[in-house]
């Protein structure tokens, strides 16, 4: 099957182009966010090809995935072809709703044409889509190995953007975890990230890694902490339990099913996350059997090869309404 999909999130769709179909990815003239074409930071397949814009008209697909309201428009001004009548067509959901949850209808609520396809049971629950046909395939890794080492005394977290993002992303609690370990903080836009909480370097450090760097980075810490207050899932927090780091995070949204125990520590309450944090970089064995565990519960639930053949059979469907 030839798959039209853009470049939007990295890791998704890392996993996602492993599978044994041909995947357009449009370029634009200037690499925008409409047409990044191949990702330069993971390692995709040959079958994952760039398309100029201009030229998918003249361009056989045999469906497009969806991410984006806008793409909606992009599809037929670029191919010529509606999706959902005149292309087969599902929307993925990425993201928890915004607005009035648990009130926030989906741009494509009420449609008959396009199924949504949400990445966790928990947006499925919470996007009000209305009488459009909804499913969910969990998310899948692409196992980078059981890199656990923990040799620095260090808690890692992975966030883009904390200081603009802010509460959504619980950048506030990061000086109570300090308190009670140093922090590494890896992503995108971490600058000044220090200044603006008044930690020093030796509490928190913040890093902007290649991703071919970054795994390694991240399991020579002690411990994992995921403070996202409002996500889907945070495809980081599955990594760091592929890599066998033991994880503490809070317990919203999706990662109360993603972290069963004994694979690491889910609380709201902010004084047991420090709690946690510190025992686990204080006690590198624990640490280890805690996340040994955290990658076997991974590998079972969100490992690469059933997400494959999840995405392989909802989209055979598609393509045959």
């Amino acid at each position: 099957m030839r798959i039209l999909l853009w470049h939007v999130h990295g890791t998704w769709t890392t996993s996602f182009v492993q599978g044994g179909h041909e995947y357009l990815l449009p370029v634009t003239p200037r690499r925008d966010a409409d047409g990044l074409g191949r990702a330069r930071s993971w390692v995709w397949p040959e079958r994952a090809v760039e398309v100029p814009c201009d030229r998918l008209r003249d361009t056989d697909v045999d469906l497009v995935v969806l991410q984006r309201p806008h793409e909606l428009e992009l599809v037929e001004r670029w191919t010529g072809r509606r999706p959902g009548r005149d292309l087969p067509a599902v929307y993925v959901e990425h993201n928890t709703p915004g607005g009035e949850v648990p009130f926030t209808r989906h741009p494509l609520a009420d449609q008959l044409e396009i199924p949504i396809v949400h990445v966790t049971h928990f947006n499925r629950l919470f996007w009000d889509c209305g009488s459009a046909r909804t499913d969910v395939v969990e998310h899948g890794i692409v196992d980078p190995g059981h890199l656990f080492s923990g040799e620095q005394e260090r808690a890692a977290v992975v966030v883009n953007d904390p200081v603009r993002r802010g509460r959504a992303v619980g950048t506030d609690l990061l000086p109570v975890l300090a308190a009670a370990a140093p922090l590494d903080v890896f992503g995108m836009r971490t600058d000044g990230l220090g200044r603006a909480l008044d930690l020093p370097e030796d509490r928190l450090r913040t890093f902007n890694l290649p991703q071919g760097r970054l795994h390694r980075e991240l399991a020579a810490r002690r411990v994992y902490v995921h403070t996202c207050r409002w996500t889907s899932l945070g495809l980081s927090l599955l990594e760091a339990m592929h890599l066998g780091m033991p994880v503490v995070a809070l317990a919203v949204t999706e990662a109360v099913a993603a972290v069963p125990a004994g694979a690491g520590v889910l609380t709201n309450r902010p004084e047991e996350l420090a709690a946690a944090v510190s025992r686990f970089v204080h006690d590198p064995a624990e640490a280890r059997v805690v996340g040994a565990a955290a990658r076997e519960a991974a590998l079972a639930r969100y490992g690469l090869a059933r997400f494959l053949a999840d995405w392989d059979a909802t989209l055979v469907e598609v393509a045959r309404r």
